[in-house]
C-alpha cells in the first residue's frame, strides 16, 4: 500500500508496509525484520548544507530521523563523538591510515545512546508510559538514562550474573526496574518480547527499527568528519544492529547523491559467540544459533542475534567479511589500544582492534586502506575484567624519596 507520509516501516523480506503511528516491531505477515523507508526523492544533495550548519550530533541529521514532533525529542547531546587519528597504533601495524570512532564518548558511555534518543522519543510519540529491553549491559544503562529524562517507567531484563557491574550500576542509579533472568541474553530477549506483546510497554531492543535509525548516524558523522568515505569500517557484532545501521547510513548518503562510493563492512565477533561469522565463512543464508555463547566480551555474548539477516546483507552487499577473535586476542587488543593511544574501551570494543590485527596478518586488509574502527563502549563499563587481565602490578614503597627513586630507576632501565 502507498502511505501518504514521509517515512514508514517496511518488511525487508516480503515488502509489507506499516503505518508509523502503530506499534509494530516485526512483520505481522511473515515475521521478517522491518526497516524505516523515507521519501528520498523529496530530499536533495542540498540537505548536507543544512547539516553542516548544525552541531555534530545525532540530531544534525534530523531530516533522516523518523520523528514528527520536534518538541518531544529526548536528547542528552548524544553523537558528535571524536574520530581519533591513531598515529602510534597505525605505525605499530604499518598502516597508512587508521581512525577510531570512539562511541564510548556518548552520554552513558556507549553507542546505544544514538538509538535511545530516537527510540525513547518514538515511545513518547506513540503515547507510551513504559519501555523495556533485554540487555547484556549497555542497552539497559542507556534506556534507563533516557527513560529517566523522558519520565517513563523503565524495565530491563538482564541475564543473571552475566552483566558487567559498571553497566548494572548505571541502570540502578537511573532508576530502572531490573529483573535478573536465569539464563542468557537470548532467554531475556524472548521474555521481554512476550511481555511487550501482551502489555502496553514499548520494546527498545534493536529489533525495534526506529532505534537503529539513530545508530545509522555513525556513518554520516564519519563522512562529515573525514569529508571522505573510508575504504573499510570494522565493527564489533553482537545483536548485529549496529553494523547494519551504519551500512544503511552510507546507503542513504548515496541515495541523496552526497557520496558515490561506500565502504566495505567488516564484522568482528568473539570466538564463543560467532554465529554471523560462521554463516559468512560457510556461505550460509541463515545463521545457526549458538546455544550457550561464552566470551569475556559480555556486550557481544549473544548466540542468536535478532538482526542477523540485516547483518549478513550489510556484509555481503558491501563485499565485506566477518572474522572471529579469541578472548586472549581481545584483551591484548584492549591493552594495546590503551597503551598506544590512551583510549580505554570495554572488551567488546577491543574486538575491532583484535580483528584488524588478525586480518592484517592474514593479508585480507591492505596497509594503504583508509580504515575506521568503531569502538562501542567505554572501558569504565567493565573495570573488573580490565584489572584482572593486566600483568603489571602496583609497586609499593615507604614514604621515602630514595626508595621511590630506586623503583623509578628500575622502571626506566
Amino acid at each position: 500500500m502507498k502511505l501518504d507520509i514521509e517515512f514508514y516501516p517496511k518488511c525487508i523480506v516480503c515488502g509489507e508496509t506499516y503505518n508509523p503511528n502503530e506499534v509494530v516491531y516485526v512483520c505481522r505477515k511473515c515475521g521478517g525484520l522491518l526497516d524505516i523507508v523515507y521519501d528520498y526523492e523529496v530530499l536533495s544533495e542540498e540537505i548536507r548544507s543544512k547539516w553542516l550548519r548544525r552541531t555534530l550530533s545525532v540530531w544534525r541529521y534530523r531530516e533522516l530521523l523518523p520523528i514528527k514532533k520536534d518538541e518531544l525529542i529526548v536528547s542528552m547531546g548524544e553523537g558528535g563523538t571524536r574520530l581519533h587519528e591513531c598515529r602510534r597504533l597505525k605505525e605499530y601495524f604499518g598502516l597508512r591510515y587508521l581512525h577510531i570512532k570512539n562511541e564510548g564518548e556518548n552520554p552513558t558511555g556507549s553507542f546505544k545512546d544514538r538509538g535511545m534518543t530516537v527510540g525513547v522519543t518514538k515511545a513518547l510519540e506513540l503515547g507510551m508510559n513504559a519501555v523495556a529491553c533485554a540487555s547484556t549491559g549497555n542497552t539497559s544503562a542507556s534506556l534507563a538514562a533516557y527513560s529517566a529524562k523522558a519520565g517513563l517507567k523503565c524495565f530491563v531484563m538482564v541475564p543473571k550474573g552475566k552483566i558487567a557491574m559498571g553497566k548494572l550500576a548505571q541502570a540502578i542509579i537511573y532508576g530502572a526496574n531490573i529483573i535478573a533472568i536465569k539464563g542468557g541474553f537470548d532467554d531475556a530477549l524472548k521474555v521481554v518480547r512476550e511481555i511487550c506483546s501482551k502489555m502496553r510497554i514499548y520494546l527498545l531492543n534493536s529489533l525495534n527499527p526506529y532505534r537503529l535509525e539513530g545508530q545509522k548516524t555513525i556513518a554520516m558523522e564519519i563522512y562529515d568528519q573525514l569529508n571522505a568515505v573510508p575504504d573499510t569500517i570494522i565493527v564489533p557484532v553482537g545483536n548485529a544492529g549496529n553494523i547494519s545501521a551504519i551500512w544503511k547510513g552510507f546507503k542513504e548518503l548515496e541515495k541523496l547523491g552526497i557520496i558515490s562510493e561506500k565502504p566495505r563492512m567488516i564484522g568482528i565477533q568473539a570466538e564463543g559467540a560467532s554465529p554471523i561469522v560462521n554463516a559468512i565463512k560457510n556461505g550460509k543464508e541463515k545463521i545457526t544459533p549458538i546455544g550457550k555463547p561464552e566470551t569475556i566480551a559480555t556486550a557481544i555474548r549473544i548466540g542468536n542475534p535478532v538482526n542477523w539477516m540485516k547483518a549478513l546483507k550489510a556484509i555481503r552487499e558491501s563485499n565485506g567479511i566477518a572474522e572471529k577473535v579469541s578472548d586472549k586476542e581481545i584483551m591484548e587488543a584492549q591493552n594495546l589500544l590503551a597503551k598506544k593511544e590512551g583510549i580505554f574501551v570495554e572488551p567488546a570494543s577491543a574486538t575491532t582492534i583484535a580483528g584488524l590485527k588478525k586480518l592484517l596478518d592474514l593479508g585480507v586488509i591492505d596497509k594503504d586502506e583508509k580504515i575506521v574502527c568503531i569502538t562501542t563502549g567505554n572501558g569504565l563499563k567493565d573495570i573488573e575484567t580490565a584489572i584482572k587481565f593486566q600483568k603489571v602490578g602496583i609497586s609499593e614503597a615507604e614514604a621515602n624519596a630514595e626508595k621511590v627513586k630506586e623503583i623509578i630507576l628500575r622502571k626506566l632501565s
